[in-house]
Order: C-alpha cells, then structure tokens, then sequence
C-alpha cells in the first residue's frame, strides 16, 4: 500500500497570469501558498487483473480505456499501468471550490503510481506531468499554477514564462511574518461549487480579444502578484489587505460569471464588519472566499459571514508539498 498526499493551495498575489492566454504572450508571475488540506490517493496492487478505483463513486475495469474518471485513465496511460492495481482517493476539501484540488489530485496520481513502479521523480517533473495531463491530453482551459504549488509546496513565486517554462522561487519569509498572515487570513466557504473550466474558457477569450481592457488589468494583477512578494518579504503584512481589495476589483470583471449579487453581497458584508480586502480564491463563481482582517477587526468579521451562512476553514501553511505519506510494499 502507497499513500500520496498533495496540499491545495491558496493564490496569494497574480492569480490569473498563468493561463497561457495571457502567459504566452506577456509572461505570469504569481504568488501562491500551499496549505495544510490535502488530497490523497492511495496505490496498492490487485489481487485480480483488473483495475478498481474508488472515488466519489467506484469503477471496476478491464482495460484503462474503458475508465470513466478522466484524471485516472490518462495517468494510468501516461505511466503504463494497465492492470491488477487498486487506487482510491479522498480530499480534505470539496471539489470545484477554488482551491487547485483537482491538481493536486494529479499530482498525489502520478506521485502514487511512480512509486508504485519504483520510480523516483523530482517535484519538478510531477508539476511538469501533471500540466501535460490536463492542459495537453485533457484540453481543460486552466493554467500551471495549481500543479506547480502542489508539487512544490511553502509560500512560493512563479515565473511563468512565455516559452511555457516555469521558474520557482521558494519566498524567505521570516516565520514571525507567516505567523501574522495566517493569523490575519480569514477562509470562509461560499457552499457553492463550480466548474472553473466555464469561468476560465470566458476569461480567457476575454483576455485574447482584450475586451473592456482585459490585458491591461492582467498586467496590473501581475503587478499585484510582485508588490504581494515584497509585502511578505518586508513584513508589512496590512498592507496586504488593501492589495486583496485591488485585485478583487480588477479580476472580477475579466468574466461575467466571476461573481453574482449572493457573492457581492457576502464581499460587501465582510468589508463593513472590518476586513480590509478580500476575494474569491480560483477561477471565482464561488469555492472559498479569502479575507484580511486585523486582530481587532477579526472577531467581528468571522461573526458577519458566519451570520450568512458561510462555514470557516482554519488553515496552517504546508511547507512539504507533494509527499509519500505510507508506503508498506507487499511481498
């Protein structure tokens, strides 16, 4: 038996700049932390030929081709595993809720089955796969920030660069300066999910026909992503919330269904209570609101969303990234 776990991620700054819309032509940069919620999936081998899997719902298959989960069956092809193997998979967090999970499920996958094979693989080439999997085989409109973080782990920086390479630069943020940031992060679930290849399809023909000035506000959200850096690296962590308010405001109207009256509302309610800035984490449409409050603003926020429904997630940054958490072979 082989557990693999990856953590889902929070963009922290620049979110957005790594769809290859935008990327291609101008080059991402972004900010993004890994957390301490995790996908795991686990390998182990099969007593029969045939390939079980067990997620939200279980298949029993001949052959790779005729598995449904398109995740799993490109994995499968992708390192030559077609029989006698059992994969299940579990997440800390809803799907479709902003978070990168079904990247980091990816990455857990590929993670899983090279050590099943008895391959060792650097963090690098798993982010690297995992984007070949699904921007490349699967064709989902998404970009590498959430299979780079995913492998990587820590509050990391990446340069996303127009040839299609990644650079990574793990953040040497002082402890004391990430302690206030979680302290101040406030992660309340909007209870709505969505497919964020429907938002990111319309961002991205938004972006490559530069509608209402879409580049312009790319640029300035990757802006956003550099000057998130240096508020980490310099410790003045309040400033972060009025930069959280800026970048709302301009990715909000890069999609039509970015946001509604019920998320506008929930966004407006948290401002008033004190939060100093905030938006929708991932492609937006809904998942996991993000929040900045001081200390003495912090009480009265988390009773204003909490009043409209909205469920908190406590959080502590994953400094690992993907790992093999079990690995009990068997004779």
């Amino acid at each position: 038996m082989i557990v693999s776990r990856a953590p889902v991620r929070f963009s922290l700054g620049g979110g957005g700049t790594d769809l290859p819309s935008y990327s291609s032509v101008h080059g991402g940069f972004l900010v993004a932390a890994a957390i301490d919620k995790y996908i795991y999936v686990s390998a182990n081998r099969r007593f029969y030929d045939t390939i079980r899997l067990a997620y939200s719902k279980t298949e029993t298959v001949e052959h790779v081709d005729q598995i449904e989960h398109r995740i799993f069956r490109e994995a499968l092809r992708f390192t030559d595993i077609g029989s006698a193997i059992e994969l299940t998979s579990v997440a800390d967090v809803p799907p479709n809720s902003g978070l990168g999970s079904s990247s980091s499920f990816t990455v857990a996958l590929l993670n899983a089955l090279h050590t099943y094979k008895h391959e060792f693989v650097s963090s690098e080439q798993l982010a690297r796969e995992a984007c070949h999997i699904e921007m490349d085989v699967l064709k989902e409109p998404i970009g590498k920030q959430d299979q780079y973080i995913a492998a990587y782990g820590g509050v990391t920086a990446f340069h996303f660069n127009t040839d299609g390479s990644v650079d990574t630069e793990r953040l040497p943020i002082r402890p004391e300066v990430l302690d206030e940031l979680e302290s101040n992060l406030l992660i309340f679930y909007s209870g709505v999910e969505r497919q964020a290849a429907k938002v990111l399809s319309e961002q991205g023909k938004t972006i490559q026909q530069n509608t209402d000035g879409a580049v312009e506000r790319m640029h300035r959200i990757k802006q956003l992503g550099r000057d998130t850096q240096q508020i980490l690296l310099s410790g003045n962590i309040d400033a972060y919330g009025e930069l959280l308010h800026e970048h709302w405001t301009n990715k909000r109207k890069l999609a039509s269904n970015m946001t509604d009256s019920t998320i506008d509302e929930h966004y407006e309610a948290a401002r008033k209570a004190g939060a100093i800035g905030g938006k929708l984490m991932g492609a937006g449409g809904g998942g996991f609101f993000m929040f900045y409050a001081t200390p003495a603003d912090r009480r009265r926020v988390h009773a204003a969303l909490v009043g409209r429904g909205l469920r908190p997630l406590r959080f502590r940054f994953d400094s690992s990234g993907v790992r093999i958490v079990a690995n009990v072979r068997q004779s």
